[in-house]
């Protein structure tokens, strides 16, 4: 089934696109992630991007990041989407980023942790 949402075909067109011309697999993986039907991608929680990473890292999550739980490092995530509680808590010693945002930021991919529900 093709997807419907613009933002969605958009940000998966670009990936691709980066991935194929600079030969970043990072990119073509998540490229790949964001096309599966939207029920195998769950949502990641604040509780597991804390588990999952460390202080000042760029953690991306080809899907959307809910609220629950504490976040208790200074991190950069990128994502499809955020809740608004995710948001307000990630930004308060971090970052949030949309995915083509890091995209533009980091064309090479470098350092990058992807992160799935």
């Amino acid at each position: 089934m093709e997807k419907t949402n613009p933002v969605l075909k958009k940000t998966i067109r670009r990936l691709e696109e980066k991935g194929r011309k600079d030969d970043v697999d990072l990119w073509k993986e998540v490229a790949r992630r964001l096309k599966r039907p939207r029920r195998k991608n769950k949502p990641v929680n604040l509780a597991k991007i804390n588990r999952h990473v460390e202080d000042g890292e760029t953690v991306l999550v080809p899907g959307k990041v809910t609220g629950y739980g504490n976040l208790e490092k200074s991190v950069s995530v990128a994502a499809l989407g955020f809740s608004r509680d995710a948001r307000d808590r990630i930004e308060e010693d971090g970052e949030t980023k949309d995915i083509l945002e890091l995209l533009e930021e980091n064309p090479k991919g470098e350092n990058v942790r992807i992160l799935e529900g």
